[in-house]
């Protein structure tokens, strides 16, 4: 039990970590962004911006000295991309990052989501994985049937356990599937009231805190493609729309500057995931070399992936209906995004 209550303070914090992500202090380093705003007034702009786990961005712009942004941003933390886009649909954001999957249920809603994919960023899949607890007897998927394996509705999680089913033979009514956020997943799976857990970021480095095994992982399950979502009243206002251009130029150096400085970077992800420095350091690295963090234009490979995500729900009888994916990607900031980031 205290185990447990320990575990649900270590994610209050990190919920709490969002906030207001704005200083006052200057840096040299911000005049490195070369985007053009001289036609727009961003000071009275402000962006409402969603992150997943914890303040990965706000605190990467600060390392980096690129936080004196001319406009404001107000972060918030969810727990996923799915709740961001819910977020994004009640008008609460305005620019959202999650996987690929969390779109191609929003764009269900009533309201096509209110959203449109501006662009992604690669990262790394790794620390995406099927885990079973401390002492389980379970070693391969087959062991899992008739089993609870919690996992967290309409995010890769979802996905990857699809795949990993469809792989080993297996489907989903071979397993007890319980869907939970990832936090109660977690509980649940250190509890010993569910026998895996599919997740993802903290749930995943926590659980393996606790004694977790992998059981499956899913880095070459996933293509890496984090989307960039962004409301239609913020593409279309020129102010926030230019806002949110040097924003993607701040972040795109931010991860530049975490891959040449991995000591650096890797304590403040310790800090954030309460994980132990050595054990931060040696995941970003291996990351890092798995996918940079780079942000990307639209593009037809990146739709076409998506899309592969789409069917993969709708052969599984998630989906009740063929999804066109490219719906809801936006070309509005393709030659922005071109000229602001690295090749």
């Amino acid at each position: 039990m205290k185990t447990i209550k320990s575990m649900l303070i270590l994610f209050s914090v990190l919920v709490a970590l969002a906030g207001c992500g704005t200083n006052s202090a200057t840096s040299n380093a911000d005049s490195k962004s070369n985007v053009a705003t001289s036609s727009v007034d961003l000071s009275k702009v402000t962006i409402r911006m969603g992150e997943t786990g914890w303040a990965r961005s706000q605190e990467g712009l600060k390392a980096a000295g690129l936080q004196n942004t001319p406009y404001k941003v107000e972060y918030s933390v969810f727990q996923g991309g799915n709740m961001q886009l819910e977020a994004m649909a009640a008008n609460h954001l305005d620019l959202a990052t999650s996987s690929e999957i969390p779109p191609i249920f929003a764009s269900q809603s009533g309201n096509g989501g209110n959203f449109k994919v501006i662009g992604f960023y690669e990262g790394t899949t790794l620390n995406q994985e099927l885990v079973v607890p401390k002492g389980s007897n379970s070693k391969v998927m087959a062991d899992l049937k008739g089993k609870k394996v919690a996992y967290v509705k309409a995010t890769t999680s979802q996905y990857f356990l699809l795949k990993m089913l469809k792989q080993a033979g297996m489907t989903w009514d071979d397993i007890i599937p319980v869907q939970m956020s990832t936090s109660d997943g977690l509980i649940a799976l250190v509890g010993g009231k569910v026998d895996a857990l599919a997740g993802y970021g903290n749930a995943i480095i926590t659980a393996h805190q606790q004694g977790a095994t992998v059981l499956v992982s899913a880095k070459d399950i996933l293509s890496g493609n984090f989307m960039i979502e962004a409301t239609p009243d913020a593409i279309n206002d020129p102010a926030k729309h230019a806002a949110i251009v040097d924003y993607l130029s701040r972040l795109d150096k931010a991860y530049e500057w975490a891959a040449a400085n991995p000591e650096k970077w890797a304590e403040i992800i310790a800090v954030n995931t309460h994980e132990p420095f050595d054990q931060s350091l040696i995941t970003f690295k291996e990351g890092n070399a798995q996918r940079p963090n780079k942000v990307k234009p639209t593009s037809m490979g990146a739709i076409a992936s998506e899309q592969d995500v789409s069917d993969v729900f709708l052969e599984a009888g998630v989906l009740k209906n063929k999804i066109d994916v490219s719906s809801f990607w936006s070309h509005a900031f393709d030659e922005e995004i071109k000229r602001i980031t690295r090749e």
